[in-house]
């Protein structure tokens, strides 16, 4: 088998086409399809059972998985590793970070978790996602699909009314202050925007991790702007009546001619074939990075800032609760030490458990120390003390 393909919010506009392309030419794969309502009652989740239809044959199943919520993220990718480690599921040869949410219509919502929703759905939910399951991917390597925005960049949507800014203040991003005016499509896309900004950051940090690791460093990952779709649901989906009068009476019919204009606009169906494809390692083989369409492109001037990306890098691990267990440690921690003793440090700390004191730091380099001869041979765990 040529490995297992997770997609995240398979039901969506991009992601339907997407599988349909997979199942069509590149039929070896295994496809775990994760959606946030499985059952038969939603329209989206039923025009994908029809595509699946037409493909009898593929080894693919639809998992019910709810971003919104983060143990049900973690228990979903202990399950999938579970499965690969015992032989019920090939290794993991992509991960499509495809879901995401807006909500242009209504005040700030939060999650169960207490955290803005786009923001989570977005990006937290999908790091977590990723780092569990670094060591379930093919020994070979693979490739992990994260998703752009031209809102990303200040001054490209016309949408934009604030501009993306990643806020000194990280924890803004997830317990944003209140607005300040009711304007629900301004600080509504300012919020998906920067989420969308996080994705590129933690991205790039997640490939600086990965190339030095001789263990993950076949593992890619592109960040890609798959264009303005024209015919995408999200345009009616959590928006004011003038988008939605737009998409169905502007957008939509005369998306030929706004294509000169803006040639990143085109259908749903046509980002899905090069996803497919970027997924696969078929367009780009091995290359990392960021893309638009499936051309090699500029990354956002702020997302480039090392310094920023590193310092998300390490906050997003605290908001998305990551473990310290013997396993959890091993999995997780290879890809974000660093050379530097004083990383060492963070690294352990944040990774130890929440029940924990949250002054034992050496009940925690102690369980390190017993592990590091697995991840590190010979190097000192009492040299990060210092």
């Amino acid at each position: 088998m040529a490995g297992t393909v997770i997609i995240t919010g398979a039901n969506g506009s991009l992601a339907v086409p997407a599988v349909h392309h997979l199942l069509t030419n590149f039929p070896s794969y295994t496809l775990i399809l994760t959606v946030r309502d499985a059952s038969g009652e939603d329209p989206n989740t039923r025009k994908l059972r029809d595509v699946l239809g037409q493909h009898p044959q593929a080894d693919v199943s639809i998992r019910q998985l709810d971003l919104g919520m983060l143990a049900s993220v973690h228990q979903f990718a202990r399950r999938i590793a579970t499965e690969v480690a015992e032989g019920h599921l090939p290794p993991v040869a992509s991960i499509i970070c495809n879901a995401y949410y807006w909500n242009l219509a209504r005040p700030l919502e939060l999650t169960g978790d207490g955290y803005e929703k786009t923001f989570q759905v977005t990006h937290l939910a999908h790091a977590a996602l990723v780092l569990r399951l670094l060591g379930s991917f093919q020994q070979h390597g693979g490739r992990i699909v994260f998703f752009s925005s031209d809102a990303t960049f200040p001054g490209q949507n016309s949408l934009e009314k604030i501009p993306p800014l990643i806020p000194d203040n990280l924890d803004f991003l997830v317990h944003p202050p209140p607005d300040e005016k009711n304007d629900n499509l301004a600080y509504g896309f300012h919020r998906y925007a920067n989420a969308k900004l996080s994705v590129v950051m933690w991205a790039h940090a997640l490939n600086r991790r990965l190339v030095k690791e001789p263990r993950f460093h076949n593992i890619t990952a592109v960040i890609v702007n798959p264009g303005n779709l024209s015919d995408s649901r999200a345009l009616r989906t959590n928006t004011p009546a003038m988008l939605r009068c737009m998409s169905s009476l502007v957008i939509r019919p005369f998306q030929p001619l706004l294509r000169m204009v803006d040639p990143t606009m085109r259908s749903s169906a046509e980002a899905g074939k090069d996803i497919a494809l970027l997924a696969t390692n078929t367009a780009h083989p091995s290359v990392r990075g960021y893309f638009t369409l499936l051309e090699k492109a500029d990354s956002p001037k702020a997302s480039l800032d090392e310094q920023k990306q590193d310092e998300l890098w390490l906050q997003s691990a605290r908001w998305i609760r990551l473990l310290s267990s013997t396993e959890e440690f091993i999995l997780i921690s290879i890809p974000v030490l660093e050379e530097h003793n004083i990383e060492l440090i963070c690294v352990v700390y944040i990774f130890r458990r929440e029940d924990e004191d949250s002054t034992s730091v050496s009940t925690t380099l102690l369980r390190y120390r017993r592990v590091q001869t697995v991840i590190f041979p010979g190097l000192d765990s009492y040299a990060a003390v210092d």
